[in-house]
């Protein structure tokens, strides 16, 4: 008897590690609401359709609040990832009280390579929840009892549809694909002007005839060719780092919370938790999406600017030496007299 009742004790650990998790963080008492499978689709139906409110609820919140700040420019996107940064640092310290240093998070010249990375994931963690929330049946990590593969695999279907088509509504917008004049640039400063990289300019793809009839039948039009920018197809390589491996922080984040034996890193988005519980697939994404750039999408461009800096930074011999061959050059090219200094 005394070895069966050790067995049980065993077997309902994890019971009673769920049951542990209420304590109280950043001066506030975390109430449990995990069934105890852990599953959306197990908790009661009033609690679960009250949370998906007040989730839903904050998250058109914040994805208007998102893009009131990028449209009002550069500056207030700087000073919004700021704000993330000071959040994140101070839930993370208030669950361990451990210092820290602060570090820079990179961020590109042009606000493309800003929101699509971010909308990425944001798109998968609403399709995450909304499948799971519906469909959860299977549990996908221990760390994360909510996760389910249901959730996980339909998110990672919903990521690729939603970032192909919006990767192209982005490319359409001056605003978002050319880099910034300086800090005071908003969407309502004037329209801005340049050269697109190639990577936004749609080429065009002739369709198979078989697919041209299909078209026929659904849009009732005679559609033989489509126009598809090069970011679409590296939209579908983010979105799915986004769907499959980003997630890989928030399992991270849940095993801290675990550890910690508390459900959330703060409570400053209700029905959502922390920032840190937000951002925790940013980090991953954001580093992704900078090599990825750095690595495939990046092209090499000179500026007057950038010349004379490099120019300035050479020894008076070598800007001696460089002088005489530009001028060289242009007397070749009949743009400067040879007497002309």
């Amino acid at each position: 008897m005394t070895k069966k009742r050790k067995g049980g004790k065993h077997e309902n650990y994890e019971a009673e590690q769920i049951e542990e998790l209420p304590t109280k963080v950043n001066g506030l008492e975390k109430s449990q609401d995990i069934s105890k499978d852990g599953l959306l689709a197990s908790q009661p139906s009033t609690k679960k359709w009250k949370n998906m409110a007040v989730r839903s609820i904050w998250t058109f919140v914040m994805i208007f609040g998102f893009f009131a700040i990028l449209a009002l420019g550069t500056l207030w996107v700087i000073l919004l990832v700021c704000v993330i940064q000071t959040l994140v640092y101070k839930e993370v310290i208030a669950i361990a009280h451990v210092p820290s240093k602060e570090k820079k998070l990179p961020w590109f010249k042009t606000l493309n390579w800003f929101i699509l990375p971010v909308s990425l994931v944001i798109c998968n963690d609403i399709f995450a929840y909304m499948c799971g929330f519906f469909w959860g049946k299977t549990p996908l990590i221990k760390l994360s009892p909510k996760k389910t593969w249901e959730g996980f695999v339909g998110a990672w279907i919903c990521t690729i549809i939603f970032g192909f088509f919006w990767s192209s509504l982005l490319s359409r917008w001056d605003y978002i694909i050319c880099p910034a004049q300086d800090l005071t640039t908003t969407a309502f400063s004037g329209k801005l002007t340049c050269a697109p990289n190639p990577v936004f300019i749609p080429q065009r793809y002739d369709l198979n005839p078989w697919l041209t009839s299909l078209f026929r039948r659904i849009t009732f039009a005679d559609i033989r060719s489509v126009g598809i920018a090069p970011l679409q197809w590296h939209v579908l390589v983010m979105a799915c780092f986004a769907s499959l491996i980003a997630p890989f922080g928030g399992f991270f984040a849940s095993g801290v919370k675990r550890a910690f034996k508390i459900k959330d890193f703060g409570d400053s988005i209700p029905g959502h938790g922390g920032i840190t519980d937000r951002m925790d697939c940013q980090f991953l994404m954001g580093l992704f999406s900078h090599m990825y750039y750095q690595s495939f999408i990046k092209t090499s461009s000179f500026t007057v600017g950038s010349v004379l800096e490099a120019i300035i930074s050479l020894d008076t011999p070598d800007q001696m030496y460089l002088y005489e061959k530009l001028k060289q050059y242009l007397i070749s090219q009949d743009l400067l007299k040879e007497d002309q200094d």
